[in-house]
């Protein structure tokens, strides 16, 4: 790809940093351990699963700067262009004094061996800056990207919810990290231009959609890359080349999340944190989802359209779109097109995408009176899993009978994919549990399912129909549904 080569820079502890000459697919972790000497932040598992690598990225957002936890260790160098780097060593005061969050862990016996640390105190970190006063489900939702082998979580948890009964430190208190000073810095490193590095595989950062339509048309074999969650790992575990990468980040009109004509629009640069927002807020109901995708460093960085394009048969925000017939809006050169999720995926991994096309938006209907909505994960924990089986249900019920249904499972298939004969077996029968029970038998029809490490085939079909009869059971009495709170977290 050509294109000027430029630095990327980026603002760590009041100063900018120039990184100069670095492959694009350099990872932040590594920048920040190899060349800056920050050896506070840690490698764990280089897939961003253990948060030893967190960090903190500060972007401008308006009149505020908005500060967020994400996975250093599969977040490549070019994309923190133009925003601020905290690190745990960030936290010390001038004075060498603990921050809060430390001081906290400190007094409440937080750590043992301590590698696991720095990133339980940079996700809390990020919660400090957010919640005044968090309560123990939040500090629990926040380290939900966090593991610790040796400690124990109970001392963590506590250290997170006292944190806000210390006084506010000399740096990196609620207001220093609103400052004037941090803003100006920031501004200071808008670009007027696109930045483009020579350096292999090369790198561009489009800030137009016609810009990015027109490069990618030009170079079809290049990777498009948005918040880098599974690519990342293409680099660090599978030790990939990869071609030249062009990034969705700095696309203007691919940030935005808007709601007209009745559909929801969620732009492919969106992070899936601001995606599930948007989403929960006009389906309450799939908010568990939304806390089970990931972790909220992965959330941070990763994207709702880049989870659709990746087309993975186990992404579990996929079913409950189908469900609710959801829609892509594809771009390629100058030309767009709409196609149907459900008919989006051609095979294993495989795509309709045609070479240089790509996901511009995500299409969501909003919701409709009389359709009940719902999605359910089944994992082997409750946090950071993958699912067995993901169900999504959307049905429509007129008087005591079902008008329409859409039902669709993730691994269940080489896809996600809609259960059609399941969904004739609902259509115009009673709303009762003996019409679920038998409409449950023609799973089997429209699944023929594998056995791999996470579930077995048989498995998989008795928890696609028992999560078909638990939709019913929730919403038997659709004026007043019921949520059963299987996985619900005790907030004290």
């Amino acid at each position: 790809m050509s294109g000027a080569c430029d630095s990327i820079r980026f603002v760590l502890d009041g100063r900018v940093v120039e990184a100069r000459d670095a492959a694009p697919t350099t990872t932040l972790l590594q920048y920040l351990r190899e060349t800056l000497g920050r050896t506070g932040t840690k490698e764990g598992c280089a897939e961003g699963d253990c948060g030893a690598c967190t960090v903190i990225l500060g972007e401008l957002d308006g009149e505020r700067i908005a500060y967020r936890p994400v996975n250093s260790c599969i977040r490549f160098l070019p994309t923190v262009d133009g925003k601020s780097v905290i690190t745990v060593e960030s936290l010390r005061g001038p004075d060498g004094s603990l921050h809060p969050v430390q001081r906290a862990m400190l007094d409440y016996h937080a750590s043992q061996c301590g590698f696991c640390t720095p990133g339980f105190v940079m996700s809390l970190f990020g919660l400090y800056l957010d919640a005044p006063r968090p309560r123990r489900a939040e500090v629990i939702g926040a380290l939900s990207g966090n593991l610790c082998r040796c400690t124990g979580y109970r001392p963590i948890i506590d250290a997170g919810c006292c944190m806000a009964d210390y006084p506010e430190p000399l740096a990196w208190s609620r207001r220093d990290a609103q400052s004037g000073e941090r803003r100006a810095l920031l501004d200071s490193l808008r670009r007027g231009a696109a930045l483009a590095l020579a350096t292999e595989p090369g790198y561009h950062a489009p800030m137009s959609l016609d810009e990015l339509a027109r490069l990618y048309e030009a170079a079809p074999h290049s990777l498009l890359l948005a918040g880098g969650t599974d690519v990342g790992l293409w680099v660090t575990k599978q030790l990939r080349e990869l071609p030249p990468l062009i990034y969705l980040g700095e696309v203007a009109e691919l940030k935005r999340v808007r709601e007209a004509d009745g559909i929801i629009g969620i732009g492919a640069a969106v992070a899936l944190t601001d995606a599930f927002a948007a989403i929960v807020a006009r389906y309450p109901m799939l908010a568990e989802l939304a806390e089970r995708f990931g972790s909220p460093p992965i959330r941070n960085s990763g994207t709702l359209c880049g989870n659709l394009a990746n087309g993975s048969p186990i992404g579990d925000v996929m079913p409950v779109l189908i469900a609710l017939g959801a829609s892509v809006l594809l771009r390629r050169g100058g030309a767009t097109r709409e196609m149907a999720l459900d008919e989006f995926y051609a095979g294993y991994r495989k795509t309709a995408l045609a070479p240089g096309e790509l996901v511009a938006e995500a299409r969501i209907p909003v919701p409709r009176p009389g359709r009940l909505v719902a999605s359910y994960k089944v994992g082997k924990r409750f946090d950071q899993d993958i699912s067995a089986v993901c169900g999504g249900y959307a049905i429509e019920l007129r008087g005591g009978t079902i008008a329409s249904a859409r039902i669709a499972y993730g691994g269940m298939a080489a896809v996600p994919q809609r259960a059609r004969r399941t969904e004739a077996a609902l259509a115009g029968r009673p709303w009762s549990e003996a019409t679920m029970a038998s409409a449950a038998e023609a799973l089997a029809l429209d699944f023929r399912p594998i056995t791999d490490m996470r579930a077995g085939n048989g498995y998989r079909l008795q928890v696609a129909g028992n999560l078909l009869r638990r939709f019913y059971l929730e919403h038997r009495d659709p004026e007043a549904p019921s949520r059963i709170g299987v996985f619900a977290r005790t907030a004290a």
